[in-house]
């Protein structure tokens, strides 16, 4: 059995992952932070989870729950876990960190996207982006995994077999995704307010969201050469969700029968991606799961790809995806303790 820990515990993303961890074959909890909540059990916070997790919640203290623990999960603001992990806490102990310091691989490029000082820059070369169907090899060797963003994940994912097999031109890549509210986090925000979002649909972050570069990291990767996307996100009146629909111009003579061979070639055997083809997907779709479910037309009048994915944002877009990580840096079963199907309608 892994013991396992979880900082941040009660946020959105930190109780979606106690949940999946606490149904986990290979789990047991050993270690809930919260320093809103210190003293009370977890079940009081969410009552939903009672004789599934009543763990008392405890002050954050890195350094002695890594001494508790085989793998921690932080699921912290950004500008955090970069002051509070060390390569001492390495050596002892797994970290998946679910925010963002360790995800963008230049320490200049992370301060001037998310305008705080990076604490522990020598890190950043040792850290992994844990994009599993992308970098599965290299999480298997990792201490420090940097879960991926939520829009990330599902932009990424539904764009890499187009700009790895250069199916597309990379200059013409256009994204706009919409998220629901519990992206924006459990804190009180009079924009995720219920009167605020409610019967409403709008674009934010625009031309400055801090997805951004991390969705051209790794775009740029499979390019072979920096490429520049333009991302636009939105706000959804949903719970939860994710649907990124993404535009690039086709390169000549590049056809429909082209891109469903890269679909397959990459994505065929990913127990967590869902091709549908032409049949588009619904956030309805995945919600609940830990599945990215990617469809595709082909704009014959414009010569251009729609890509279309769909995840939830806090399973395959946080909590799913980090022990989708964990499963496989501690060579479990990669499925282990993850739903990957639902029934609708829910």
């Amino acid at each position: 059995m892994l013991h396992v820990g979880v900082i941040g515990a009660t946020g959105y993303a930190g109780a979606q992952l106690v949940s999946l961890l606490s149904g986990h074959p290979q789990v047991e909890l050993a270690y809930l932070a919260s320093h809103s909540y210190v003293g009370r059990r977890f079940s009081d916070i969410y009552p939903s989870l009672k004789g599934g997790c009543d763990l008392v919640l405890e002050e954050e203290d890195l350094e002695q729950a890594s001494k508790r623990c085989s793998v921690l999960f932080l699921a912290l603001p950004h500008g955090l876990a970069s002051h509070k992990v060390t390569e001492e806490i390495l050596k002892r102990c797994i970290i998946i960190d679910l925010g963002a310091d360790y995800r963008l691989h230049d320490k200049a490029v992370y301060e001037s996207w998310y305008k705080t000082e990076h604490g522990s820059e020598a890190l950043l070369q040792t850290a992994v982006y844990g994009l599993c169907e992308l970098h599965r090899s290299a999480i298997a060797g990792a201490n420090l995994i940097a879960n991926p963003g939520c829009y990330t994940t599902c932009s990424i994912l539904t764009l890499a077999p187009l700009v790895g097999e250069g199916l597309v031109n990379p200059s013409t890549l256009i994204i706009d995704s919409a998220s629901g509210v519990s992206g924006a986090g459990r804190s009180e925000k009079l924009d995720s307010l219920f009167c605020e979002c409610n019967e409403s649909y709008k674009a934010y972050g625009v031309t400055n969201h801090r997805h951004t570069p991390e969705i051209e990291q790794e775009l740029s990767l499979l390019n072979k050469e920096p490429l520049v996307v333009q991302f636009t996100p939105h706000l959804v009146p949903m719970n939860r969700g994710i649907l990124s629909t993404c535009y690039a111009n086709l390169k000549s003579g590049v056809g429909e029968a082209d891109i469903e061979f890269a679909y397959r070639t990459w994505y065929g055997n990913e127990p967590f991606i869902r091709l549908t083809g032409s049949l588009l997907p619904e956030t309805r779709f995945v919600r609940g799961t830990n599945t990215c479910a990617i469809g595709w037309k082909v704009d014959k009048r414009t010569s251009r790809v729609i890509a279309i994915g769909a995840i939830d944002n806090l399973i395959k877009g946080a909590a799913g995806q980090a022990v989708q990580n964990m499963n496989i840096r501690c060579n479990l079963d990669e499925g282990l303790g993850l739903p990957s199907t639902v029934a609708n309608p829910l």
